[in-house]
């Protein structure tokens, strides 16, 4: 209720003037007077959002299951229309408390357990549309509902708890299989890349040593044209004398063996003439 007199209202509330008993408007923020027995029964009205508790409750759902919830409805005056909540209802807190309490056992009614556990989002929009729609009508507007705690019974929840171990079980042996799976195509990987590189390592050598082999004859060609070079050049230059008498050291090795028969190649008597003409000089310079 408004003082008599000054009265200071602040930025978050709205005065509600009765003349004689009658409605006669809305004052905002700021300095306002109230006459006395004039202005009897003017009063505030705060527009900040209210949360109001609603204590637990046992609703049955469609299958015939209790459960205990608890929440929380967040609502707050309609800024335009405070004369709504002083003239149409007297305390809409404990008529939206009330109200609550008979939607949620409406809400959870149309449900079956599993859906009342999993599903909470869909319980605090319908609860919140079903709410605002009446609330409206006090110049209330529900701004949002949330669930505290969901309670399920005892045997549900030993059941759950039953089947959330399995699951944990099932997770758990999963998570092994994909590990030791994992393990052995890591396994595979590197055994296969090993072969390979071991197929690689042996490739390559062979190769090295196909190109040595080759590289060694090569060589070894190369030295041996050189060397056939080398002695036809020096047969080139040699002096025929020179040749002869290996020829006849030769036939001296030849003639030392046992045989009596001895084979003059036509060579030789080409091969005597340097000797043959030497000693023709020879008998000149000393007849001379």
């Amino acid at each position: 209720m408004a003082n008599w007199g000054l009265n200071i209202v602040k930025q978050y509330q709205r005065l509600v003037v009765f003349t004689f008993g009658t409605y006669t408007g809305t004052r905002g923020p700021g300095i306002r007077w109230i006459w006395p027995f004039v202005n009897n029964g003017s009063t505030t009205t705060d527009l900040r959002e209210v949360p109001v508790a609603i204590p637990r409750q046992t609703s049955i759902t469609r299958d015939n299951a209790p459960i205990d919830i608890d929440f929380f409805v967040y609502m707050r005056v309609i800024e335009d229309r405070p004369q709504d909540t002083i003239l149409n209802v007297s305390d809409f807190g404990a008529a939206a408390q009330s109200l609550a309490m008979t939607t949620l056992r409406a809400v959870v009614g149309e449900m079956d357990l599993d859906d009342v556990l999993s599903k909470r989002e869909r319980i605090n929009s319908q609860l919140q549309v079903k709410l605002d729609e009446v609330t409206v009508n006090w110049g209330v507007k529900v701004t949002r509902v949330e669930i505290k705690e969901v309670e399920p019974p005892r045997d549900v929840q030993e059941a759950m708890n039953r089947q959330l171990s399995a699951e944990r079980t099932r997770r758990a042996a999963v998570t092994e299989a994909e590990g030791e799976r994992d393990a052995q195509i890591n396994r595979a990987e590197g055994d296969r890349q090993a072969a390979v590189l071991r197929a690689e390592g042996a490739k390559q050598a062979l190769i090295l040593e196909a190109e040595g082999d080759r590289e060694a004859a090569i060589l070894r060609a190369e030295g041996f044209s050189v060397g056939m070079d080398r002695i036809n050049q020096v047969a080139m230059q040699a002096d025929p004398r020179t040749m002869s008498l290996q020829y006849f050291d030769t036939l001296k090795d030849i003639g030392a063996g046992p045989s009596t028969k001895f084979i003059f190649p036509m060579e030789f008597t080409s091969m005597l003439e340097p000797f043959l003409r030497q000693g023709q000089a020879n008998n000149g310079a000393d007849t001379s």
